[in-house]
């Protein structure tokens, strides 16, 4: 077992200090729903996150915080050296189609973080284009808030909010137009951000994976109706529909069967090869 002092412990992630400042970044098994850890990994999910990012930072015009992937053994495939930055407390979304909390806030006041949206769109709808709906980087055990753009830059500053939106915008734009050569909508993601000493911004933490996106079939996209996904809206629809938990509560959400971790697990690996375009071997 390799000694190196823990930083900080994530939903999904834990932080490492490795020599020269930087950073080992670990991705475990465990899955998050409504901000909750689960008590349920799912096994090989750490690898399928951390590969598929690899994939993604090769393919993103943009600059990342991948220094190597030469780690110790314990952790091969599921770490990677990082660069340590200054990161940025703001989930930065993009969201090209409406579902989950923007297709909730939208049957309310048809906007989604205060933008205002055309009317007569339903669940699954594509968007007249892509917006960026940030929202606050809650600690662990707390709830991320969707909130508008000027809070963002009541925040942080109009330079550093427009450099995030337009950041996030851009890079969703190369991965949707990427998955949509494989098949694939991406619906929406989140994206974080970290700034050099120089004032660089860099893309950091993972990117464009099952845990961080809304993956579509679009053979199967039907707006309004059943929308079968590759990421752990599984998960999440299994919790409200099927378990009997409350997610208005403060109770934790209740440990997965076996049967949901299986199928959790294939959409995870589907995802990966549906993208990337070979299997993942662990």
């Amino acid at each position: 077992m390799v000694d190196l002092p823990l930083l900080h412990a994530g939903k999904v992630r834990r932080l490492y200090a490795w020599p020269e400042d930087r950073i080992l970044m670990v991705a475990t098994d465990a899955i998050s729903a409504f901000d909750f850890v689960l008590t349920t990994p799912i096994p090989d999910k750490g690898v399928v996150l951390t590969q598929l990012s690899q994939w993604w930072f090769g393919q993103i015009d943009f600059p990342n915080h991948v220094i190597s992937t030469d780690v110790p053994e314990e952790f091969a495939g599921r770490g990677v050296i990082v660069e340590s930055l200054d990161m940025v407390p703001v989930e930065c979304i993009a969201r090209g189609y409406l579902t989950g909390s923007g297709w909730a806030e939208y049957q309310q006041s048809q906007t989604v973080c205060g933008i205002p949206l055309p009317p007569g769109l339903v669940d699954g709808s594509k968007l007249p284009e892509p917006i960026f709906t940030p929202s606050t980087k809650a600690e662990l055990g707390e709830h991320d808030e969707n909130v508008d753009y000027a809070t963002i830059v009541a925040a942080h500053g109009e330079d550093l909010a427009s450099r995030l939106r337009d950041a996030t915008l851009k890079i969703y734009t190369q991965a949707a137009d990427m998955a949509a050569g494989r098949g694939i909508i991406l619906a929406d993601t989140k994206f974080e951000f970290g700034l050099r000493a120089d004032g660089t911004l860099v893309l950091a933490d993972e990117v464009l994976t099952p845990d961080s996106s809304r993956f579509w079939d679009a053979k199967l996209w039907e707006p309004g109706k059943s929308l079968p996904s590759f990421d752990k809206q599984y998960v999440r629809d299994w919790l409200t529909k099927e378990s009997g938990w409350d997610k208005a509560s403060d109770t934790p959400p209740p440990a997965l069967p076996d049967e949901v971790i299986q199928a959790t697990r294939d959409r995870y690996f589907e995802a990966y090869f549906r993208l990337v375009g070979d299997d993942l071997v662990v």
